[in-house]
């Protein structure tokens, strides 16, 4: 009886061999099943062709807003501009790998990475996240009580000291990193003389937001308050981010994109594509909600709805700000989302998007996933450093509302009224297909 086991056993080993070996046929790289998942916090936006510019007069008479046929493809969009909270934890991250790496140098918060040897012969350190997330360094009380005269080096010094409190030195927070520029790579495929760093884009950025936009954007404005805590404060903990620039904006899809992907790694999945910021096209479509021809996220052409209560959060009339529920920004999840299921496409404050600014970009870019990028260099003039703005803010009149309405604001500046969200491409089967 033991031989009759032992006979199909083999056989069995046998028969799945020829199976995985494909029988001499090209089967292709065994790989895990990937099934799209919708990223938290954001929604689905499936792909498809729209009317990209003007539905109503363009009362600025710039003619920048033709109307052009174009198609999208399917990505995913955050459902709410990037709030202070969701910034801070960017912040703090950064705050805290400065505080280990250059400070604290404690084996205590670094994992050994899998497949590395004791010695780590590349030399890296990788951060022990899950430890420091249990053990707060800067909770002196309780676990890090050693860490205290470590850190002094981190606070402000001398002169700078208010009441001789322990502040964090923001100018300290920067974070560095490095982009492959694709764009760049595909204008030189084929010239020998470039080699691949030639298209590798490093850049440092400070990450803390300009808190003083909110006294430097208005002259002669009582906005103290708003310096002392929008940020700070957590009473505007789910307020949209504000005091970013473009280059700030970037940095954190980049953060966020290396931070989703090490959760992916540390439990063998697959990675997503890269955050990022959406095109203007895409900001636009996602904007009009599936809807032809409308002027508004909601549909219009009335900023009012039929009860008369505003839908968005912009300056009515001629300067109540108060009337649609908020003096300045309100929280992110405000108003009624538009048909996609996005928060704020249209006031509350402008958002950045990835496009750079050219008055006729309408006439040149391609009619499928449209979009005019270039990188600005620091030695570029102004007019290459400008950034397509969308959305209209808190501080906007009607007309900046408008599914169609372009603006611009220039990378390095940041503003009161200006933030971002992020997208993500789609890839994979559909999330809508259930079989």
């Amino acid at each position: 009886m033991k031989h009759i086991y032992f006979f199909f056993g083999i056989c069995g080993v046998l028969l799945s061999s020829c199976r995985s070996s494909g029988g001499g046929e090209v089967t292709g790289v065994p790989q895990k099943s990937f099934r799209s998942e919708v990223p938290y916090n954001m929604v689905y936006i499936p792909g498809g062709s729209f009317l990209m510019g003007q539905t109503d007069q363009d009362v600025t008479f710039a003619q920048i807003a033709q109307t052009k046929q174009v198609t999208v493809s399917p990505f995913f969009m955050d459902q709410t501009e990037i709030s202070n909270t969701q910034y801070k934890q960017y912040v703090n991250w950064v705050r805290d790998s400065i505080a280990i790496t250059n400070y604290l140098n404690d084996p205590k918060y670094y994992v050994q990475p899998k497949g590395k040897d004791e010695n780590n012969a590349d030399g890296r350190k990788f951060i022990n996240w899950d430890y420091v997330r249990k053990n707060s360094i800067w909770n002196f009380r309780k676990g890090g009580a050693g860490n205290a005269q470590k850190l002094q080096g981190m606070y402000y010094q001398g002169d700078d000291r208010v009441f001789d409190r322990n502040e964090i030195d923001v100018r300290l927070l920067k974070y560095n990193y490095a982009l492959f520029d694709l764009r760049d790579a595909a204008d030189h495929k084929g010239d020998r003389s470039k080699r691949r760093s030639d298209f590798i884009l490093r850049d440092t950025v400070a990450v803390y937001p300009d808190t003083l936009v909110w006294l430097s954007d208005f002259s002669y404005a009582a906005n103290e308050p708003m310096v002392e805590g929008y940020f700070s404060h957590p009473a505007f903990r789910n307020y949209p981010v504000v005091g970013i620039t473009w280059r700030q904006a970037r940095a954190f899809t980049v953060w966020r994109s290396r931070y989703n992907d090490a959760y992916k790694d540390s439990r063998g999945l697959p990675h997503r594509l890269p955050y990022r910021m959406p095109t203007e096209a895409e900001f636009e479509y996602a904007a009009r909600g599936g809807r032809i021809g409308t002027d508004y996220p909601w549909g219009g052409p009335y900023i009012k709805n039929a009860k008369g209560c505003l839908m968005a959060n912009f300056k009515p009339g001629r300067g109540n700000y108060t009337d649609d529920g908020g003096a300045y920004t309100v929280n992110v999840r405000s108003y009624f989302p538009n048909d996609y299921g996005l928060y704020n496409m249209a006031g509350n404050v402008a958002e950045w998007t990835a496009s750079a600014y050219d008055p006729s970009a309408s006439t040149f870019v391609h009619d499928m996933a449209p979009t005019f990028n270039y990188e600005a260099k620091a030695s570029d003039p102004e007019v290459l450093k400008r950034k397509v703005v969308r959305g209209g803010s808190w501080k906007d009149v009607g007309y900046f509302l408008q599914n169609s309405t372009r603006t611009y604001e220039y990378q390095d500046t940041a503003k009161s009224y200006i933030g971002f969200r992020c997208v993500t491409h789609y890839v994979g089967r559909d999330i809508r297909d259930k079989r």
